[in-house]
């Protein structure tokens, strides 16, 4: 964010405050009304990740039982693998986002 008296700051208020009305109107009318407060596109994105990425670890708990009990049984190979893939994908899904811990950020 440029200062103030930057001649860029006008285009950087501009645009952040584009890039939020986007994130605010790609959420649920609940989830905008708690983040309303929020004036910095950056912040609003960390809050949103920080509330996000926490995962359900009941729910990948469930997930890891029932990929490792999976049977192909008397479904085709086909269905099998499709189930399967759901299964993954979901589990997948759950997985904090990874962020870079290294001294030299990663680029």
């Amino acid at each position: 964010m440029p200062t103030p008296e930057d001649e860029l700051y006008d285009a950087w208020e501009r645009c952040n405050v584009m890039v939020i009305s986007w994130i605010t109107r790609s959420v649920s009318a609940q989830i905008a009304q708690s983040t309303i407060y929020i004036d910095n596109a950056q912040e609003l994105w960390q809050d949103l990740k920080d509330r996000f990425s926490k995962g359900d670890y009941f729910r990948t708990f469930d997930l890891l039982q029932e990929i490792h009990s999976i049977r192909q049984g008397d479904r085709n190979i086909s269905s099998f693998f499709t189930d399967l893939k759901i299964l993954w994908e979901e589990l997948e899904s759950l997985r904090p986002i990874p962020s870079c811990l290294c001294q030299v950020k990663c680029t």
